[in-house]
């Protein structure tokens, strides 16, 4: 197992140095161009900063017991806050992701079986399935520069839509990227408005979110008419079939838009920063490519392959340390409370970071060093509530072995096919919106390694 110093530095895309806290304009402009930007620097040191924002305190927690206490012991006392709601309810509706209480409950109850572990071996299939198309695909490129960036977002697009809905993506996958990118971009980015309305009135912004809901809810029923047109390979069942038992064609949509939208973005992005994090770490490559060398991927041996690529899921666990997709979970108190010691004010905005809970001095030996060897077997785990990359508690993320399972398959086909190197030196920076992405798509070159 490698120590922690033959690991590689990677630096954070803003200054460290003693910079003042922003004002609340400030931290408002942040939100709307980089969120990362709008983490004080004493963040990374303190359990808890506390300031205020257009009016309002704002906590950002990185106390364990905190942290515990907010998203097990008592998730029920924080609702999502209003500005989260208006930047997402576009592309979700009312799906899982954003549904509250009783709503939420009954929606869980009927997409958890879909992601059981029961399923791993179909879900494995329909990863190496598709995968393996893309890297007979991809292969014609080599010696070319290529965008992994947007070749991980329409794998991860296929994988979601066949593995949870028996669509093959190739159709209409562009205009999905299209309106998903083009919202991020645009429409994703939050106003200074947006912050300080009542989510009752709409903001300038939202009149220009209810034109796109519009048009993405024309795609998303054009992709549900085709499903109902279409069986299952095998005749099998799937989560539309699950999701299609509740009559309610608005609802039906909503899951629909959460589970395509949710179910590939964030894992696309979990690994593109894999891949450029083994494309410009020394030895990493040569050490997957060793793990997967005896292995099958193919769709009939994915799924027991998968506890032997323990070194490869490591090097997905680390990437998901230093860049997590989803930032930060934020939360409103609906009452006074008080979190592992700490007073929460009712009406608080508390910020729990996985940017910031995974960089943390005080949680991890050098938090800026790139090192999977934190995720092997023998090393000490990470403190509870230290490592969220897929949240915590009753509202955790239900596809996250899904997910990881995903990512760590791509990861280990793509080594076995290719050596991978960037195409240029220009650095890339993180940037946070809807999740964390580099601010601009670089390009590698892809090696046959066979």
């Amino acid at each position: 197992m490698r120590a922690v110093s033959e690991g590689r530095t990677m630096l954070p895309p803003m200054s460290r140095s003693a910079a003042e806290t922003p004002s609340g304009r400030g931290i408002a402009r942040a939100l709307g161009e980089n969120a990362l930007l709008a983490f004080p620097p004493q963040a990374f040191d303190e359990e808890v900063v506390v300031r205020s924002f257009l009016g309002r305190r704002q906590v950002i927690l990185s106390r364990p017991a905190s942290i515990h206490h907010i998203l097990v012991d008592n998730p029920e006392n924080y609702r999502r806050t209003g500005a989260t709601i208006r930047m997402l309810r576009p592309l979700l509706g009312k799906g899982l992701l954003l549904s509250e209480g009783e709503d939420w409950r009954h929606q869980r109850r009927i997409v958890a079986p879909a992601f059981a572990p029961r399923t791993i071996p179909i879900l494995a299939r329909h990863i190496a399935q598709a995968t393996g198309a893309f890297i007979n695909r991809v292969a014609d490129c080599v010696g070319r520069p290529v965008d992994l960036l947007a070749e991980m977002q329409f794998l991860a697009l296929e994988i979601a839509g066949r593995s949870m809905f028996s669509l093959a993506m190739d159709r209409h996958g562009p205009e999905l990227r299209e309106l998903i990118t083009g919202y991020a971009e645009h429409l994703g980015r939050p106003s200074l408005l947006d912050f300080l309305l009542p989510l009752p009135i709409p903001s300038p912004r939202d009149l220009a979110r209810r034109r796109f809901r519009r048009r993405w809810m024309v795609l998303i029923g054009r992709l549900i008419a085709e499903r109902r047109e279409g069986t299952p390979e095998g005749g099998a069942g799937d989560l539309f079939d699950l999701l299609s038992m509740e009559g309610d064609p608005d609802r039906l949509a909503d899951q629909v838009a959460t589970l395509i939208t949710a179910g590939h973005e964030t894992t696309a992005v979990a690994l593109f920063w894999a891949l450029y994090l083994v494309a410009v770490t020394p030895g990493i490559e040569e050490h997957i490519a060793a793990e997967v060398g005896p292995l099958d991927l193919g769709p009939d041996a994915a799924a027991a392959a998968l506890p032997k690529l323990i070194y490869t899921r490591a090097v997905v666990q680390e990437a998901l340390r230093l860049y997590p997709p989803a930032f930060t979970l934020v939360r409103q108190a609906r009452h006074a409370d008080t979190a592992g010691g700490i007073a929460i004010p009712a009406g608080a905005v508390v910020m729990i970071a996985p940017w910031v809970l995974h960089r943390h001095r005080r949680l991890w030996s050098q938090p800026e060093r790139f090192d999977p060897a934190r995720f092997l077997p023998g090393a000490p785990p990470p403190e509870r509530c230290a490592y969220l990359p897929f949240g915590m508690g009753p509202r955790v993320c239900i596809g996250a072995q899904f997910a990881l399972n995903e990512a760590t398959l791509v990861l280990a086909a793509m080594i076995r096919a290719f050596h991978i190197e960037r195409a240029d030196a220009e650095p890339i920076v993180p940037v946070a919106i809807v999740t964390t992405r580099p601010d601009h798509p670089p390009l590698f070159r892809l090696a046959p390694r066979r």
